[in-house]
């Protein structure tokens, strides 16, 4: 059975998001790339802003393209390897990431879409460095490390995007955590 237009929309919003990102994409190329009527978009989405940003989330909550595939096992050094990778590779799809970030700041109902994404994100995150499945995940595991996992692969993500020449390899994110981590107070000294 084949894709209906919903789907095919869908597809086609993540390519464009990959090609073009999201403030150079038009009705037009959705519908074209879909191979549907641009009335379409407005049936099955309301706006092209709903399709891509659904697309955008999609993208991001399932790896999509978007991150590579999975290393699994926690293995901190071959995640930061593929995070790079993927910023890198898919420069135009970060980018649309970061503009979708900055709309959210004065769109109420995709800034809850964001914090939502947000959430899952964190979970994702603990996942991706422990290894462990969802449901053996505490919500302080989530809360800690996969908060901060997630602001270390946005910082990461702006200086690749930013300065690719300049921006930390693998290697030396794992350098630097460990030489952060030396650095943290004992638990008795306090924060």
């Amino acid at each position: 059975m084949g894709m209906g237009n919903r789907e095919k929309l869908l597809e086609a919003a993540r390519q464009c998001l990959f090609a073009k990102g999201y403030e150079r994409t038009t009705v037009r190329d959705l519908a074209s790339a879909a191979g549907v009527s641009m009335a379409a978009i407005g049936y099955h989405f309301g706006s092209k802003e709903a399709l891509l940003n659904q697309a955008l989330f999609e993208a991001l909550d399932s790896g999509g393209g978007a991150f590579g595939p999975s290393a699994g096992g926690g293995d901190l050094g071959a995640l930061w390897r593929r995070l790079i990778e993927a910023f890198s590779a898919n420069q135009t799809f970060w980018v649309a990431n970061l503009e979708t970030v900055l709309r959210a700041q004065r769109d109420p109902e995709l800034r809850a879409q964001m914090a939502a994404g947000m959430r899952q994100g964190r979970s994702g995150m603990a996942r991706e460095v422990t290894g462990a499945a969802e449901a053996e995940l505490s919500e302080e595991t989530v809360r800690t490390l996969g908060s901060v996992q997630l602001a270390l692969v946005s910082g990461l993500m702006m200086q690749h995007l930013t300065d690719p020449e300049s921006a930390p390899s693998a290697d030396e994110v794992l350098a630097g955590l460990r030489a952060l981590a030396a650095r943290l107070p004992d638990e008795e000294e306090g924060d």
